[in-house]
């Protein structure tokens, strides 16, 4: 039997695990910048407790993968300090720690992509995520554990091993942001950011009840990035316990960069800034769910998402089961041909270096070797698929604020499966098909975010993922802090 627990906590905060947690460490990046602001508390301070948080909680978790030594670390957080006091403009992420996905090259800091190829790799420049992140003051202390190359919504790795869940380490934690998720729930990092291509962001966000958020098509520059054009496939963006702090994250990580064809520009605000009033809005909800039998789902994942969005209906929600009039299956056949595109395009060309080749894991060298066989054909079809899959969302949100699904066919599966191979009965024929319900949203282009639903009776976790109109970030965001304020809480 089903049943459904809140994932927030009496006092409005998302329930955490069963993990002592310093009261620093509840805290999120939005309160604990403006604690600093006010003089409540050093950067000293907030560093030397998340630090304390990771020596206790990461060895049973391997979330956070690579440390920088802690005499560095504090200086810079002894630095910020000094700025602080002395007047000097400091920026919104000021003194605060974080740590990055082992995918964003970080200058000076081992950068390995959960792969035995890079074990040891140390790159000499920064992302553009990390450049962005410094720039708002933020104390870099370490990586965050990635599957290799981001394949995959389980993170796992020959370099680092297995990360596991925040509520039961003998879970997986999702993937591939899933030392983010995990950090990020434990305490250990007040934010983080993470990627997302078939639902990274999302995904982690369920299984560890965080909120993910996958901003729209070039919200979110990606640079460096092989395929400038095509690479905008998959999108960095935030992690965070809160909405503001989903908000704060984006703010720093979002904005125009002339080497991104597709960035977006500007928009002149800071999303933090425009959350208030939130909690009025009456959004319409046109709920998916498993897509007219098309998704197979672990029982009880949909009565939870279910039970998560009829609660809300007290608040204004009003939500209608919707069943598109559209072929899924072309729709998954789309997503599959276009990721093995993106795969062949960023690697592709270890097959030129036999050696480097055989240290791929099998399900990269199965995606690149399956796209190295497509047509042109094949690619039309799956764009032409895409395009008209855009129409189609688009013309339903013509109608709905937001498009729902669960974020997740299966709840948090054990840690020692590489991905499960079946779900209610049905054979997965790949290892990304369990995660088919992440391809509607990933196709659009528009916003997405992993709101936590809830728990199974075994304590679980579960989300649903919330689709907004496209380059609508901000209300994506708006509806999401309606939901925060009011989700029903745990006795």
């Amino acid at each position: 039997m089903t049943v459904f627990r809140p994932a927030f906590a009496p006092d409005g905060a998302l329930v955490a695990p069963d993990v002592e947690i310093p009261e620093l460490c509840r805290n999120g990046a939005a309160r604990l910048s403006r604690m600093l602001r006010a003089g409540e508390v050093s950067s000293i301070e907030v560093v030397e407790a998340f630090l304390g948080q990771i020596d206790r909680v990461n060895p049973t978790r391997n979330a956070i993968v690579t440390l920088r030594e802690r005499d560095g670390i504090l200086a810079e957080a002894k630095a910020a300090d000094e700025a602080r006091v002395a007047g000097k403009d400091t920026g919104p992420l000021a003194g605060l720690p974080v740590a990055f996905k082992d995918l964003q090259p970080t200058k000076g800091l081992r950068t390995t992509f959960g792969s035995p190829i890079f074990a040891e790799f140390v790159p000499g420049e920064d992302s553009l995520t990390v450049q962005r992140v410094k720039a708002a003051g933020a104390i870099v202390i370490g990586k965050t554990n990635t599957p290799e190359f981001g394949l995959g919504s389980h993170t796992y790795n020959t370099v680092f091993g297995r990360t596991r869940n925040a509520f039961d380490p003998a879970l997986s934690a999702g993937g591939s942001s899933g030392g983010a998720a995990v950090s990020v729930a434990l305490g250990m990092l007040p934010v983080a950011d993470g990627s997302d291509f078939g639902g990274s962001l999302r995904n982690p966000g369920a299984f560890n009840n965080v909120f993910g958020f996958r901003p729209s098509l070039g919200r979110v520059p990606n640079v460096p990035a092989k395929d400038a054009f095509y690479g905008s496939f998959s999108t960095d963006g935030p992690i965070a316990r809160t909405v503001k702090d989903l908000a704060l994250m984006l703010s720093v990580m979002a904005g125009y960069d002339p080497r991104s064809p597709l960035a977006s520009g500007d928009e002149g605000f800071r999303y933090e800034d425009r959350l208030d009033g939130a909690e009025a809005l009456r959004p319409k909800v046109a709920w998916l769910g498993d897509l007219g039998g098309r998704l197979p789902t672990e029982p009880g994942v949909i009565e939870i998402c279910e039970a998560a969005l009829a609660a809300m209906e007290p608040a204004g929600w009003r939500t209608e089961a919707v069943t598109p009039d559209f072929d899924f299956a072309a729709l998954w056949k789309s997503f599959v041909t276009l990721r093995g595109v993106a795969a062949l395009v960023s690697h592709g060309p270890y097959r030129d270096a036999p050696e480097q080749y055989a240290k791929l894991k099998p399900e990269m060298q199965w995606e690149i070797e399956s796209a190295a066989r497509l047509s042109a054909d094949d690619v039309a079809a799956a764009m032409l698929t895409r395009s008209r899959w855009r129409e189609t969302a688009l013309a339903l949100l013509q109608n709905f604020d937001v498009l729902a699904l669960p974020t997740a066919q299966v709840f948090p599966f054990p840690v020692e499966w590489d991905w499960p191979k079946e779900i209610a009965g049905r054979a997965m024929d790949s290892y990304h098909r369990w995660f088919e319900v992440a391809a509607p949203g990933s196709l659009t282009g528009f916003p997405v975010v992993n709101v936590p639903a809830g728990f199974a009776a075994d304590g679980r976790p579960m989300g649903v993922q919330l689709i907004g109109r496209p380059r609508a970030d901000l209300d994506l965001l708006r509806i999401a802090a309606a939901y925060e304020a009011a989700a029903p809480r745990a006795a």
